[in-house]
């Protein structure tokens, strides 16, 4: 992560001087209901809304809290505009309920967040979107496209597996055409990855994780560039999303602290991945920061750091139950399907969409003493004997 990027996630949003003091913090607002000076006021606060601005006009429209946040991470994934959502879940069923239609179709990659995949399958399908899978980059997504492909989806890198895809080949590929391509950069935010950058329309970010970063608290956003930023604010607002002003607020203080905690989370997983690769049990470590990794060159190239994510593979004597009982025998991991908190997580999944290889085991490296979370795992290999 740039220096200047770790001054952008200090300093977006800061709370601005009133008169000859101030805070270092914007105010936390709470409230439901909007007071007005005057009915005039009321219709002005209107008629602006109407235009596209944003207004402090009622608590379910947002607070100066969460527009404090709107704006910090707007600035920070190069958007024209920034929604916030109840979770990351929510912020990924937003952009397909705003952006597509009947008839339309879905192209999403094979190794998307599951929950992702379970809106395609089990609410779109039976809304007449046509939705597809591909597995593979750029290539792939120009043998399906069709004249009613709307959208292209993606995680990048993709979940569990972390392979990386080139979003600005995806963003040439699709710039003639009326189809959008979103990027889940929920593993690049904040301040590793820019995919609107690169090219794409649409970033989608759950603050959940490294953003808010100590795992109390569950918020999405998205995040667009000009061609869909207003239509999928305008939805926002029609379908009453919104965030809770004290999950902002905290979210806020979280992103103050993101760069130094993501450094350390990517400095820990550096150690334990180099302890990896000599345990004999361990047939390969995905992590697409590792030189060798398939997504390495592509990672280089587009990304600005990396995190304390990552996957490991056991060898062929080793099944998902070996997998399972390694998990099971850590003391220090927690078993957790989230990450980006500041604990050590694991877990393993008995079926991963777009992996071919063995059993995995997912990692996510805290910031306890690497050797602590080392002698851990050396608990886990004994187990399995």
């Amino acid at each position: 992560m740039s220096e200047r990027e770790k001054t952008r996630l200090v300093h977006a949003s800061r709370a601005t001087m009133e008169g000859d003091v101030g805070t270092v913090n914007p105010a936390l607002v709470r409230c439901s209901t909007v007071l007005y000076r005057d009915m005039g006021t009321r219709r002005s606060v209107a008629v602006r809304r109407e235009k596209g601005e944003r207004t402090f006009s009622y608590g379910a429209n947002g607070t100066p809290t969460s527009f404090a946040l709107e704006d910090a991470i707007n600035e920070i994934e190069g958007g024209e505009r920034t929604v916030l959502l109840p979770t990351g879940l929510a912020a990924i069923a937003h952009v397909f309920l705003s952006c597509l239609r009947p008839g339309d179709h879905l192209l999403l990659a094979e190794t998307v967040y599951g929950p992702a995949r379970a809106i395609a399958n089990n609410y779109l399908s039976n809304r007449g979107i046509a939705c597809e899978f591909y597995a593979g980059g750029h290539q792939e997504v120009e043998k399906r496209l069709k004249p009613v492909t709307r959208m292209v989806y993606l995680d990048n890198p993709g979940s569990i597996v972390y392979d990386i895809q080139d979003v600005p080949a995806l963003a040439r590929l699709l710039q003639s055409r009326e189809t959008l391509l979103a990027v889940d950069n929920t593993w690049g935010c904040p301040g590793l990855y820019h995919p609107l950058a690169l090219g794409a329309d649409i970033s989608v970010v759950a603050i959940t994780k490294y953003v808010a970063g100590h795992s109390d608290l569950v918020m999405g956003s998205v995040s667009a560039g000009p061609r869909c930023a207003d239509r999928l604010w305008r939805d926002a607002r029609i379908l009453g999303q919104t965030v809770s002003p004290d999950d902002a607020y905290s979210a806020l203080k979280g992103l103050r602290t993101a760069a130094a905690r993501i450094a350390m989370h990517q400095a820990h997983a550096a150690e334990v991945i180099a302890w990896l690769q000599q345990r004999p049990q361990v047939q390969r470590v995905l992590y697409p920061a590792l030189p060798g990794d398939p997504g390495y060159t592509l990672w280089k190239r587009d990304f600005k750091g990396a995190n304390g994510l990552l996957s490991f593979e056991l060898g062929s004597q080793f099944s998902q139950s070996h997998a399972e009982q390694f998990v099971d025998s850590l003391r220090l991991f927690g078993i957790g399907a989230s990450w980006g908190g500041y604990e050590s997580l694991a877990l393993t999944y008995p079926s991963i969409h777009g992996w071919k290889g063995g059993a995995l085991v997912r990692l996510h490296i805290g910031l306890e003493d690497p050797a602590d979370i080392i002698t851990d795992l050396a608990r886990g290999f004994a187990a399995l004997g």
